[in-house]
């Protein structure tokens, strides 16, 4: 506990299992981490335990320059979470098109069920109200929005008394004048309901994906407006008045009052701050390329950093299903905003192993979350991976989390041992082959972010974190043929770490559809000219300094008559440079077709201040026990160190383990290991 006063920079990710707060004193450098349980009913409980536990520390109240706060919440209520349920939408749309939410692409997430069905629409057909109107795709107008027309569509949304209204037009993206005017109807009109525009959400061509864009939006606006209220009201009941952030999906911060309006954004918010914590940890040890893994409580996920930038997509479908890691096309709800690409299974220490009706081991998907948790936290009779950690003997056999957090031992061996005698192994043997499925299932997230987009995993290094993420890196980089690890400082809560690097983030974008030639360099000037203006305003309303706003120009391209697009950097040469991508992707050009481009985008960027370097500093020595291991097919002695006693430059020969607060680091024979300042390297032998 300090008696100074501090001046604290706080970043919170709230997992399946723990919420992990992460936070460093500006004037000092001093970094303070911590892990309370997850209250996955009412997330904010969790984040306020959190800094409830922080505020512990100091004698005297510290000031709060800002809190970054990453969430599932968005995902959670689309997957139909208790005490999350959806709120009433209703759906304005031009008539004739109503069904377009409901018909989609016809994409069929299981080819060979005859039964299968589609995801439940968000809005029921008796709440799409059909609005005589008309814009054809050049923006001229074929039938006006008459004034009749906006009474008799307000008078239907009224009936229907719903929690929030969605706007979808047909091409709005190239002329939004219709939305724009029933919308500040409505606003006189019915003020207290919320509206989601399609032209402002997602300005692009294709209505389907528009659509369902502003549906998913408008469905959470109430629930994550109601989360967002509820935290800052019991942050400033704590004395709090710090700016509040949330990561987007894209890895980028947005102020708090914006997500209430744009939750759409932050589908994705939980898996993207891991990520780009990799990424700073990627530019800082000047490696080029880089996998990020994170393995927690409940899922495992996996990035590709290239160049110090974290890999991104331009649309996902929430709350869909996935196969092996492999998001299944028509299983959600398409949304069309930027989220940083990643691969996830559902692969974490408290996976459920389980034995199916043929008699053999099976691992996953269940999890056993926080609350019951592993056999070995004394409330379940159920193993997990975690279970077989421990009785393989790489997990402490008293406490985790720095010896704050007893664990039961005998109740892991029990728990493996009734699996054990199903399948007529030994309890340690059994042990080994829970890691082992584990391992292969988690194997297949790196092969999907590398091997399947034209990556040679052999070409980078693997950054494991995660409470878990340590334990299996070894596991995982020999099955990929990966020659570097790199374990961060705090593994645990590196998420959370990444919250407090993270900058401000903007994602805006024009349709254009029209071939890369007939576009003059003024044109698309005045386009990105334009949405860099946006794109100021935004970052300043929410904090950014001037002259500290960095613009990225994109476009998504294609050959005339495709129908999918890549990313390219805008610039002279727009055909040129897609022709080059095309043929690195997909191994050909087809430099006889015309090349269109499809939209304009901008990603504006703002850091925030930049991070103090880490104050801590190492003791010379490496305090070392010794714990026995289960290795080739026996128990063997294993020498155990603490890592924050690790002197700098220390080198560790596998097997071994080296064990702090928030993880523990598996060494494997034919690994070697050494402290370089913060971080832990890893090389095969």
């Amino acid at each position: 506990m300090t008696t100074k006063h501090a001046t604290l920079r706080v970043g919170i990710d709230v997992g399946g299992t723990f919420t992990d707060l992460a936070a460093v004193d500006t004037s000092t450098g001093e970094r303070i981490s911590l892990k309370v349980t997850s209250t996955p009913q009412a997330p904010e409980r969790g984040v306020i335990a959190a800094i409830e536990l922080l505020l512990t520390h100091f004698l005297v109240p510290p000031r709060f320059e800002h809190i970054a706060h990453s969430t599932t919440i968005a995902t959670n209520a689309l997957l139909g979470q208790i005490h999350l349920e959806l709120p009433r939408v209703v759906l304005l749309t031009t008539a004739g098109f109503r069904d377009v939410i409901e018909i989609g692409r016809q994409n069929r997430s299981e080819v060979y069920n005859l039964f299968v069905t589609r995801p439940k629409a968000l809005v029921a057909r008796g709440d799409r109200v059909a609005v005589r109107e008309r814009i054809d795709y050049r923006g001229e107008v074929l039938l006006p929005l008459e004034e009749s027309e906006i009474d008799r569509a307000i008078a239907q949304v009224r009936d229907r008394n719903p929690e929030s209204i969605a706007i979808g037009f047909l091409h709005s993206y190239a002329n939004a004048v219709h939305e724009r005017k029933l919308a500040a109807a409505i606003a006189t009109a019915l003020p207290n309901i919320p509206v989601t525009l399609s032209c402002a959400i997602d300005p692009e061509y294709r209505e389907y994906e528009r659509f369902s864009t502003a549906v998913v939006n408008a469905a959470l606006m109430p629930i994550v407006r109601g989360y967002i209220e509820r935290l800052a009201q019991a942050l400033k009941a704590r004395g709090i008045f710090a700016p509040l952030y949330v990561m987007q999906s894209n890895g980028g911060l947005a102020a708090a009052e914006r997500i209430a309006d744009t939750p759409a954004a932050i589908i994705e918010s939980g898996p993207a701050s891991g990520v780009i914590a990799a990424a700073e940890l990627a530019c800082d040890a000047s490696m080029p390329r880089v996998l990020s893994f994170d393995m927690g409580g409940t899922s495992a996920k996996a990035g590709t950093i290239v160049d110090g930038v974290a890999q991104v997509a331009a649309e996902f479908e929430a709350a869909g299903s996935t196969h092996s890691g492999r998001s299944i096309k028509g299983s959600g709800y398409p949304v069309r905003f930027p989220f940083v690409d990643l691969a996830e299974i559902s692969a974490g220490g408290g996976t459920i192993a389980w034995i199916d009706e043929a008699g053999a081991l099976r691992v996953g998907p269940l999890s056993a979350g926080a609350d019951p948790g592993p056999a070995c936290y004394g409330r379940s009779d159920r193993a997990t991976v975690t279970d077989a950690n421990v009785v393989l003997g790489r997990l402490n056999q008293q406490a985790l989390a720095g010896g704050t957090f007893p664990i039961d031992a005998k109740r892991s061996h029990a728990a493996i041992a009734l699996l054990a005698e199903a399948i007529e192994l030994s309890t340690p043997e059994t042990a080994a082959g829970i890691v082992r499925i584990i391992d292969a299932q988690m194997a297949k997230v790196l092969h999907i972010v590398t091997t399947e987009r034209g990556l040679d995993p052999r070409d980078f290094a693997l950054v494991a974190f995660g409470g878990n993420g340590p334990l299996h890196a070894c596991a995982l980089a020999a099955e990929l043929g990966m020659r570097r690890i790199v374990i961060p400082q705090s593994p645990g809560v590196f998420s959370a770490l990444g919250l407090l690097v993270a900058p401000l983030q903007a994602a805006l974008v024009k349709t254009l559809l029209l071939p890369a030639e007939e576009i003059a360099a003024a044109q698309l000037d005045g386009i990105f000219g334009e949405l860099e203006n946006e794109a100021n305003s935004l970052l300043h309303a929410q904090g950014a300094a001037n002259g500290n706003i960095a613009m990225r120009r994109h476009f998504d391209a294609r050959y005339r008559g495709q129908s999918f697009e890549l990313e390219i950097p805008a610039g002279k040469g727009a055909a040129r440079a897609f022709h080059d991508e095309h043929r690195r992707r997909y191994g050909y050009a087809a430099e006889e077709e015309c090349v269109e481009l499809v939209s304009a985008r901008l990603t504006a960027t703002a850091r925030l201040e930049t991070l103090p370097q880490d104050a801590g500093a190492r003791r010379n020595g490496a305090s070392a026990a010794a714990r026995s291991i289960w290795l080739n097919e026996e128990y063997t002695p294993a020498v155990v160190y603490d890592r924050n006693a690790l002197s700098r430059g220390a080198s560790i020969t596998g097997p071994a383990l080296i064990e702090e607060p928030d993880s523990c680091t598996y060494v494997a024979p034919g690994w070697i290991v050494r402290a370089e300042g913060s971080t832990l390297i890893l090389e095969s032998a």
